[in-house]
């Protein structure tokens, strides 16, 4: 997969590098996983869903990217590496960079309308992000 556009984020100074860990990696997967599971949870509002999606699908994609040795203090630039890092297809970061807009209405505007179309849009690509993910395998070291 090539890498090249994250060395270039890392001479910009968008992307650190720091050596992946195992237990952290596992942490991140581990976080997805249960946030994914309770935003599969029909019984709970539209707006919690969403957040858990939301935050399901960055701690994935924060997985991803460490796994990869990077890190990044933007959760927007996290989504954006996914094409880099797990394959994921242009229009699944569409549904990502959507969903992060949302949130960041909601978050700090207060605005907290939450579609069905884009939840059920964010939870489909949570899962796949989710397989992509979990199919990198354990972290190599050094």
């Amino acid at each position: 997969m090539p890498l090249a556009l994250l060395e270039n984020l890392v001479r910009t100074r968008s992307l650190k590098t720091e050596p992946a860990r195992q237990a952290e990696f596992d942490g991140l997967i581990r976080s997805g996983q249960v946030r994914l599971a309770d935003a599969d949870r029909e019984a709970l509002s539209l707006e919690s869903r969403f957040d858990l999606a939301y935050n399901a699908a960055h701690a994935l994609a924060l997985a991803a990217l460490r796994w990869h040795g990077y890190r990044s203090e933007s959760r927007y630039l996290v989504f954006q590496c996914l094409e880099h890092t797990v394959g994921l297809p242009n229009e699944q970061w569409r549904v990502l960079d959507a969903a992060h807009r949302k949130r960041n209405l909601a978050e700090y505007e207060g605005d907290v309308d939450i579609d069905r179309s884009l939840l059920d849009a964010l939870l489909r690509v949570a899962h796949e992000l989710k397989r992509r993910v979990v199919r990198l395998g354990p972290v190599m070291p050094g």
